[in-house]
């Protein structure tokens, strides 16, 4: 198989079934029974669903499991720069010939039949899964969590529910209580579900679903607690207290997603190597990541830059959180996003940390904000903003006019795929 074999089959797939949305599982079962199943035959399964943080809730306890001298598999999306990144074999990132494999194994057995790109791929990766040993397997929700095409495991071990905010409302409904409904369910019987911080009517809804169906929880601030104390990090569940340095993941938030990964490692029994392993080992791309080398680096050598993909309000909050906390500098937004989001309140929060605003269009979407109209949110949202024709281009003006700026490109994930793509 040549090495782009794998990228040729997933411009077939897309060519075929195309990259939307449609929440339902029929499709999914009718492929993975055509495929013998291979759902039934995973390892034990941790399932992560929530709005935010679920991705670095899993990267803490894939980094947990590895620390323990155990192995995971693991499936996230989206990917930022190749498709491989979204599945690890036994901890390790799928090979090219693997990938190829599997995709034309899948794309045959569906027989031209209609199904989501996200569907066929997913079906891929648990058809990759069960076919290599490890001790764990790790999924990550696409959207929502009922319908998800990940939601095809009949008794995983773990559930989790990330914090629950406002996103996607198009699929998932327009209120807390709608959505966390969605998310509640990868609930199943007698299966334990890990929940983190949530306000009270998502909370309200998990809760009365777990009691429906009798799935017993495991609640932040009730059944397990984390805190900061004196620069580490204090996790108290009823086994005990354990003091862990705090998360090397960057931002006051990620605590809570610590505490919930922590929960789980506890809940599977891997001892205190798994857990100080969780909080200073995992990686996450594009969650407040500092780019310290790459072109953009050389473009502005004097500038601190910094990726972040969030795309919400809950997201530009807790990124605004996280600038409060750093050495004061002047801070430069360049924000491109998906015209799908609400720009306003991912900006609101960001408008008094930034002393300005830069838009981008995010090259090669189609669903991208125009440049011009990110620009005028931000000045709607009370931030001083121009345009730019790409990252780069805002970056040299940026720089040119602040040597030691502190330059944050934000606003979407696929935003931040095409920077690290393009930055080496």
């Amino acid at each position: 198989m040549t090495a782009a074999g794998s990228d040729v089959i997933l411009q077939r797939m897309m060519a075929l079934h195309p990259k939307v949305i449609d929440l339902t599982l029929d499709r999914v079962w009718r492929l993975l029974d055509a495929l013998g199943n291979p759902q039934d035959r995973l390892p034990p399964v941790i399932h992560v669903a929530g709005t935010n943080g679920k991705g670095s809730t899993l990267a803490m306890i894939r980094a947990g499991i590895e620390g323990a001298g155990k192995t995971a598999h693991a499936y996230t999306s989206p990917h930022l720069v190749r498709f491989h990144e979204r599945i690890r074999i036994a901890g390790t990132l799928i090979s090219e010939p693997d990938l190829a494999a599997l995709l034309d194994e899948c794309y045959a057995a569906n027989g031209g039949e209609a199904i989501t790109y996200f569907e066929i791929t997913t079906c891929a990766a648990l058809l990759g899964f069960a076919r290599h040993a490890a001790d764990f397997t790790l999924l990550e929700v696409g959207l929502g969590g009922r319908l998800d095409a990940t939601n095809v495991i009949a008794r995983p071990a773990l559930t989790i529910i990330t914090p629950v905010s406002i996103d996607h409302q198009q699929f998932l409904g327009d209120t807390i209580g709608s959505i966390a409904a969605e998310k509640a369910g990868i609930l199943k019987r007698g299966v334990p579900c890990v929940v983190g911080p949530q306000p009270d009517a998502a909370l309200d809804v998990i809760e009365a679903a777990a009691s429906r169906i009798g799935a017993p929880l495991l609640v932040h601030g009730q059944h397990w607690h984390v805190q900061e104390e004196h620069g580490r990090l204090v996790y108290q569940d009823e086994t005990g207290l354990r003091d862990l340095p705090l998360p090397n993941l960057p931002g006051a938030h990620q605590l809570a997603n610590a505490g919930a990964a922590l929960a789980a490692l506890r809940h599977a029994g891997l001892g205190d190597a798994a857990l100080e392993a969780a909080v200073t080992q995992a990686r996450w791309p594009a969650r407040m990541q500092r780019l310290r080398h790459g072109t953009l680096a050389d473009l502005a050598p004097d500038a601190e830059i910094w990726l972040d993909g969030g795309h919400n309000p809950a997201a530009g909050q807790v990124l605004a959180d996280h600038l409060s906390t750093l050495p004061a500098r002047p801070t430069h937004l360049v924000c491109g996003m998906l015209d799908t989001k609400d720009i306003g309140g991912y900006l609101r929060p960001l408008a008094a940390r930034a002393a300005s605003l830069t838009a981008v269009s995010i090259p090669g979407e189609t669903a991208t904000l125009p440049a011009a109209a990110t620009a005028a949110a931000a000045r709607d949202a009370g931030l001083l903003a121009t345009t730019a024709g790409s990252v780069r281009e805002a970056v040299a003006s940026i720089a040119a006019q602040t040597p030691g700026a502190r330059i944050l490109i934000c606003g979407s994930l696929y935003l931040a795929g095409h920077v690290l793509r393009d930055d080496g």
